[in-house]
């Protein structure tokens, strides 16, 4: 069996959105107790995370790593068309992941005790982006 969903995410500017919720959901109403849940990020500048869920600080300091490693407004950037945080947002995006492939174990995403599944948004700007949830499973 095969399932498919599209998800909308508001997206309040830079940061991580928790979307554990809305992915488990999706595993709940397709009724596939065992399979691979496939989470896929439909924009080049926002990625999606398999994150520490408990201590937000992870999070926080993740994104202060990335603004030191690649910066909004550098001027060795050609591309930025939409601000300063464009370019950079596309290489945040590559340099992570816009796709996360679970296992489906007894109908529920099979995920360690401390992670989440989050939506990282690398534009400052507030943003509506589009998730497509692909189950296959039985």
């Amino acid at each position: 069996m095969i399932h498919q969903v599209i998800l909308q995410i508001q997206c309040n500017g830079r940061g991580t959105y928790n979307i554990t919720r809305e992915v488990e959901q999706v595993v709940s109403d397709a009724d596939i107790n065992t399979g691979l849940c496939h989470v896929f990020s439909h924009h080049t500048s926002a990625s999606l995370t398999l994150c520490e869920n408990a201590d937000p600080a992870v999070r926080r300091d993740l994104e202060q790593f990335m603004g030191k490693l690649v910066p909004d407004g550098d001027p060795a950037y050609e591309h930025s068309l939409e601000g300063p945080d464009d370019m950079p947002a596309h290489i945040r995006s590559i340099l992570t992941n816009m796709d996360l492939t679970l296992p489906v174990t007894a109908g529920h995403c099979a995920r360690g005790t401390w992670q989440g599944i989050y939506l990282w948004e690398h534009r400052t700007v507030p943003l509506r982006r589009q998730i497509t949830v692909t189950l296959q499973g039985e």
